[in-house]
Parts: structure tokens; sequence; C-alpha cells
């Protein structure tokens, strides 16, 4: 092409979009932080390894959430970012963004230990495991990232470091290599996790028809099940760049209004439903919850004294 057309929001498309995601991510991270107080206020939910890995997957999606919508936020006030600043927070998006399935498929696995294998999973799924567990997903997440921090040392002046670049992800890290690693590593999350989660949740649902208990079995069904919905709308996310080709061939005059509603719909919304699926569906935690955060009224009645 011998030109190219920008197309750009409006002042007043610009303002809504800004403050609906920011909004949205206010109130996710406001909620998520009941959720942290509440497991840090009791000192049950830090010997089960099921909570621990819930809060992990909690505090990840703040930290993705936080850096989203700051990324988001600068590229209407700022288009142009220091690259080291905006390093960091691709860098945190990115490891954060590879955890989340990983995280999703480990709780999936300890479900499977509770459910089909009773007996040992107290032995299994121990704390300290569990924190192990967790540090190989920050090593895992982090991979990706730091072939890249590599690649750029090698091939960029260190003056580049000190430069000013749109903070978009093709950009940070525009080299053909990473474009080909990225892509083959989330194939290969994607594939590792789909194995794990088929497997189990196969399992798991036939171990619950077997239950004594019709309603312990329903009980299962319908938390795996939901398991498996955020799975997939989490999932959403690594497709983004075919939804956004497919759907702007369609509109191709709506460019922006069609990035804001799949940003939305990949990133906001499945971190949304998280503590909805999760901790309002557990009695514990929402036991706890009303405890420290529901309003108590205290009646004071005076009675008069007889003289």
């Amino acid at each position: 092409m011998n030109s190219t057309v920008w197309i750009v929001d409006s002042y007043e498309e610009a303002i809504a979009k800004n403050i609906v995601i920011v909004c949205l991510g206010f109130i996710i991270n406001f909620i998520n932080g009941m959720l942290v107080v509440t497991f840090f206020s009791n000192t049950m939910f830090s010997r089960d390894s099921r909570y621990i890995l819930y809060i992990h997957l909690v505090i990840n999606d703040m930290l993705m959430i936080f850096v989203s919508v700051s990324i988001y936020v600068l590229t209407y006030a700022s288009p142009l970012v220091n690259f080291s600043m905006c390093c960091i927070l691709v860098v945190i998006g990115s490891i954060t963004f590879m955890i989340t399935p990983l995280n999703l498929a480990g709780m999936a696995i300890e479900r499977f230990f509770a459910i089909c294998k009773p007996l040992h999973h107290s032995q299994i799924c121990t704390p300290q495991r569990t924190y192990i567990f967790i540090c190989l997903l920050w090593v895992l997440g982090a991979m990706p990232s730091l072939v890249d921090i590599i690649i750029l040392l090698l091939t960029q002046p260190i003056s580049f470091f000190r430069s000013f670049v749109p903070c978009y992800l093709i950009y940070v890290f525009p080299s053909k290599a990473h474009q080909e690693h990225t892509t083959a590593s989330q194939v290969i999350y994607m594939s590792l996790v789909w194995i794990i989660l088929i497997y189990t949740y196969c399992r798991v649902l036939f171990t619950a028809r077997k239950a004594v208990s019709k309603g312990s079995a329903n009980k299962a069904q319908s938390t795996i099940l939901l398991h498996g919905v955020q799975l997939l709308l989490c999932m959403l996310s690594y497709i983004t760049p075919f939804m956004y080709l497919i759907i702007t061939n369609f509109f191709p005059q709506h460019r922006t209004k069609v990035t804001f509603c799949v940003y939305l719909l990949t990133n906001i919304m499945p971190r949304l439903l998280s503590p909805l699926i999760y901790g309002v569906r557990d009695q514990k935690f929402m036991k706890q919850m009303k405890k420290y955060f529901t309003c108590k009224v205290i009646i004071v009645k005076i009675v008069p004294s007889k003289l």
C-alpha cells in the first residue's frame, strides 16, 4: 500500500471508552481485593491448596487488569512512552497472561485428586507443594519474556532502551523471532492446558456420577462445568487477533469500536467472572467475606427507669 489511513476515535468516544475500562478495572480489582483480604484474614484458607491456587489466580488477575488498563489508557494519554517503562508493563502483562490458563489447569488437577483420589488428596496437594507449583508457573510464564529481552539486548543498542515508542506489544518486541516463538509458546500452552483439562474434567464428571450423594455429585459437576466456561472465556484472549481480523472485514469503518469490544470481551469480562464463579459460590469464603465486609447494625433499646 502506498498510503496508510489512521482511524482515530472522537474526543467523546475516547473519553467514554476510557471511563468504561477504568471503572470496570476498578470494580474487578476492588472485588478481588476483598477476596484477598478475606484469604489472609483467616489461616484456615492458607492451609488448603484449593484456596491457595484460587487466591493466586485472583492476585494474578489483579496484576493483569492493572497493567492492561494502564497500557490502554496510555495509548490515549501518551502515544509515545519510554521504552523501559513500557517494557516493564508489557512483560508483567505477558507473564500474568500466560499464567492464567496454567493456574486454571492446576486448579482442575487439584479438584481431580480431591474428587477422584480423596484418600491421597491431603498427601499430594499440600500447601508446600502448591507454593512450589506456583513458583513453577511464574518460571514458565516468564520464559517467553526473558527470551524477548535477551533478543533485544543482543540486537539493539543501549540508547534504544531510552527511546520513546508506542506502547504496544508488536512495537516493543518488533522482531520476527519474537512473533514466531510467542506463537509457538502459545500453541504449546494451549495444547498442554487443553489436554490436562479434557482428561481431568472427564475423570471428575465420571467419578461424580458414581457418587453416593446425588447432591454432592451435582455440585461437583456444576463446579467443573463453570470452571470450563471460565477457561473458555480466558482462552478467547489467545485468538484475539483472529477475531479482530474476521470482524473488521465486515465492519472496516468501525475498527476502533471492534478493537474495544474484542478487548472488553476477551480480557476484561473473564476476570470479572472469576471471583463470581469461585469466591461467591464457595460457602466458606462467602461466610468469611460477610463477616469482614457486611455492615452490622446494633439496635440499643432504652427503657426508662421507674422511680
